[in-house]
């Protein structure tokens, strides 16, 4: 099957981008001396999973009870929910998998979170594994880590029954934030993430050791975005390292992945074909195009540095962009196209664009075509799309 027998709106995968992606990372994470555990939510497919774990991967991450769930049943056996897992319901699916055999870990980040946890499994005489979230200082989930009270939670933690503590795990969220003013390069905005990142994470696993709550055998120490990772460089502390990272946009990468300087336009595997549906003139005698992809494709996520819901692809091969071309809105079907001069594209016309959020975007859809060329060969299915909560 070629490109162009596919119906549109449709994800298209380079598979040599691909291979070269999940290659590059793992060869990161080794020469770092550290685990590699991709995030799934990029990609949600048992395909893409299995290509990461032949190359090294020590494990899976996922946000959600269900996707671990779709995960497990096709075969993975050591996955962790990076995320704070609340609630009963959840909490007996996953005790269905440990109970299955499944090394399935969790975070907990409030006492409230961790009592209702240790209540659950201490109640079916279990021990859980969770990780404590701590905040990096991206505001969002997790306890601070230069808080004297962060150390009481610990000990909390430590001792309730139906929990052991295994590590603890970050997310440096800010490290798509970009420069902190005009004067920083944009490189060093991310080796500056990075650096404090694994500073923060080693400082607070140090107090936790001098606290006697953990060994540098005992925890682990979790961290990794796709931007931070990129200048992540090992370190010790009083005999404790980073022991795993998690990114997960660098197997597809996107528009924001280029913008941030992470990586170049053409090592964005991911492309998404659509077609002009409508071409219209305004009373200015400005064309104005539409694509059969909106909101439920595209998302409405902006890209760092840079307007626009993507990037038209003048050429696909060398991830050029169509000049004189601008996504500047999106309805829930369409893509509204600025187009500066006279439009080269007609209705009928088929084009490839570089979305800015692969992560969202894969999400909308139930399956990737994989290409090598005009050439489909392959089709995987985005199995934990659905995976529920």
């Amino acid at each position: 099957m070629q490109i162009h027998d596919l119906p549109t709106p449709a994800l298209l995968i380079d598979a040599r981008r691909l291979e070269f992606n999940i290659t590059q990372m793992q060869a990161k994470a080794d020469a770092q001396g550290v685990s590699l555990r991709p995030h799934t939510k990029t990609h949600k497919s048992v395909d893409i999973a299995h290509k990461q774990v032949a190359a090294g991967a020590k494990g899976l991450t996922m946000a959600k009870v269900g996707e671990a769930e779709v995960f497990a049943e096709a075969g993975f056996t050591d996955l962790r929910i990076a995320y704070p897992v609340v609630g009963v319901e959840k909490h007996a699916r996953i005790l269905r998998l440990i109970e299955k055999g499944v090394r399935i870990s969790f975070c907990v980040d409030t006492p409230e979170g961790a009592k209702s946890a240790s209540d659950f499994y201490a109640a079916h005489e279990t021990q859980a594994e969770v990780l404590i979230e701590v905040d990096v200082n991206y505001g969002r989930t997790g306890i601070p880590w230069n808080r004297l009270e962060s150390l009481d939670f610990v000990r909390l933690v430590n001792k309730l029954p139906g929990l052991r503590l295994s590590g603890i795990l970050c997310h440096a969220g800010q490290s798509y934030h970009g420069p902190e003013h005009e004067a920083e390069p944009l490189d060093e905005a991310l080796a500056r993430v990075a650096r404090e990142e694994r500073g923060m994470m080693l400082s607070f696993a140090t107090r936790i050791g001098e606290a006697g709550l953990a060994t540098p055998d005992t925890l682990e120490i979790s961290i990794g975005s796709t931007p931070s990772v990129k200048h992540f460089q090992q370190q010790e502390r009083q005999g404790f390292r980073i022991t795993e990272i998690r990114p997960g946009n660098y197997v597809f990468n996107d528009g924001t992945q280029v913008s941030l300087g992470t990586v170049l336009a053409t090592d964005c595997a991911l492309t998404v074909l659509t077609t002009v549906v409508s071409r219209q003139r305004s009373l200015r005698g400005k064309d104005k195009l539409f694509l059969d992809a909106g909101k439920k494709i595209l998302t409405s996520d902006i890209r760092f540095g840079a307007g626009g819901y993507g990037q038209i692809l003048y050429n696909p091969e060398k991830m050029l962009p169509q000049p004189h071309t601008r996504i500047t809105s999106l309805s829930e079907e369409h893509a509204w196209v600025q187009v500066a001069g006279g439009a080269t594209l007609n209705v009928g016309d088929r084009v490839r664009l570089l979305p800015n959020h692969a992560c969202v975007v894969v999400h909308t859809q139930p399956q990737l075509f994989a290409v090598e060329g005009e050439e489909v060969v392959a089709v995987w299915r985005t199995d934990a799309r659905d995976g529920g909560h």
